[in-house]
């Protein structure tokens, strides 16, 4: 229902003669979810209306009852005649965010960017329930095994069409049910997160540093590829978030190799003698605009302001994260955003203060063509790839 919100609270408001706005928040809510039942469920409508009506007579007041009834039976109606109300604002960037439920500012930027068909197309992709990606824990079942025993279980999956150890589901419950995730045998990753693991390209006897390291799914993804060998260094200021980081390590079974610190990643390059790795991986706290399918709540909590008001820190970041690198090595620097002024702008940047230190390192084969930008920068969108919406780009330290 979140995802549709602008678009019930329209259809709400195009039938109630008085000010929607000033109406009480708790019956606005509770409108919206039975206009949703009727409208993108399969709920009865005689369901769908009573349950409305005894909800706005028991928590707004007993008068909510039938103006929730007036409203939601005539929207029953001009649905089921094909007559439901259309955006006519006389912007057609603005009807289209009423259409897909999107707030004004991000339409009109995607319009801009991507043009009419390509911004309706991601605005589509947002509305619809992603489908999970799902990858074996290659310290425990090899990928042969793990496809096996998806079959037994009669998981539906499919292959990801990026990344060979990893598959597609789009129920989760039946790999839960069978514990296989908390066993730490499977893990829950969406394809773009494997991606950015990818490029940072961990291998066996490598010293890796995390600098934004919890939930921890990317360092899980590093231990395996790394096959149990080496050295994973994690940091991330919350500490209860890092406690998840260093429970995937035990349920995983790369504990031996993982030492995870509480602490701010500028802090720890601020040290005396801060710790140095082959390869360091920046997964930088973001808008969070790409995976908007997955978190439908924030395309209503983020601000325009938000994008440039973050750049200062993902800045000292990089920085910091720049220190810890040795030379020779590696920095993947990678957001869950689709948005150039956290992206390639801040990539732009660094290598202007860096230009010295760092160079950037094009993606190459193996990675496909199609995750692949013209700058050589890892980028996915769900419309276009079916996955979380991401970006990541590989800088060398020269040696």
């Amino acid at each position: 229902m979140t995802r549709r919100r602008r678009w019930l609270d329209f259809l709400l408001a195009s039938s109630y003669d008085d000010d929607y706005e000033k109406m009480e928040a708790p019956l606005r809510q509770i409108l919206r979810v039975g206009a949703y039942d009727l409208l993108f469920l399969s709920t009865p409508p005689h369901a769908a209306v009573h349950e409305a009506v005894e909800a706005a007579k028991r928590r707004v007041r007993p008068g909510a009852g039938g103006l929730a009834n007036a409203l939601l039976r005539g929207l029953q109606r001009r649905h089921k005649e094909g007559a439901l109300p259309q955006p006519a604002t006389g912007n057609v960037a603005e009807d289209l965010a009423i259409r897909r439920s999107h707030p004004s500012w991000m339409v009109h930027r995607w319009v801009e960017r991507f043009g009419w068909d390509e911004a309706e197309a991601l605005l589509k992709a947002h509305n619809r329930r992603p489908a999970y990606g799902l990858r074996p824990n290659g310290l425990r079942v090899t990928p042969e095994a793990f496809r096996g025993e998806l079959d037994e279980l009669g998981v539906d999956w499919r292959p990801s069409p990026w990344l060979a150890d990893f598959v597609r589901v789009r129920r989760l419950q039946p790999v839960l049910r069978a514990g296989e995730v908390k066993k730490g045998r499977y893990a829950v990753q969406d394809e773009s997160a494997g991606l950015a693991v990818r490029l940072l390209a961990p291998r066996p006897g490598e010293t890796i540093l995390d600098g934004c390291a919890a939930p921890g799914g990317k360092t899980a993804y590093a231990a395996t590829l790394m096959r149990g060998g080496g050295r994973l260094l994690a940091y991330d200021r919350d500490e209860d978030r890092l406690e998840r980081v260093r429970e995937a390590a035990r349920a995983q079974g790369f504990s031996d190799m993982l030492d995870a610190e509480a602490a701010d990643l500028r802090a720890v390059a601020a040290r005396e003698n801060p710790p140095c790795a082959d390869a360091v991986l920046l997964d930088v706290p973001c808008s969070g605009l790409g995976v908007l399918a997955r978190r439908a709540d924030l395309r209503w909590r983020r601000r325009p302001e938000d994008l440039d008001e973050r750049a200062a820190l993902q800045d000292e970041l990089l920085d910091a994260a720049a220190r810890l690198v040795r030379p020779g090595g590696r920095l993947i620097y990678s957001t869950c955003t689709t948005e150039p002024e956290e992206n390639e702008k801040r990539v732009n940047a660094f290598l202007e203060r860096h230009s010295g230190d760092f160079h950037h390192q094009p993606v190459a084969p193996p990675f496909p063509e199609a995750v692949c930008t013209p700058r050589g920068y890892l980028a996915s969108f769900p419309h276009r790839h079916g996955t979380d919406g991401a970006f990541a780009a590989r800088l060398r330290r020269r040696a």
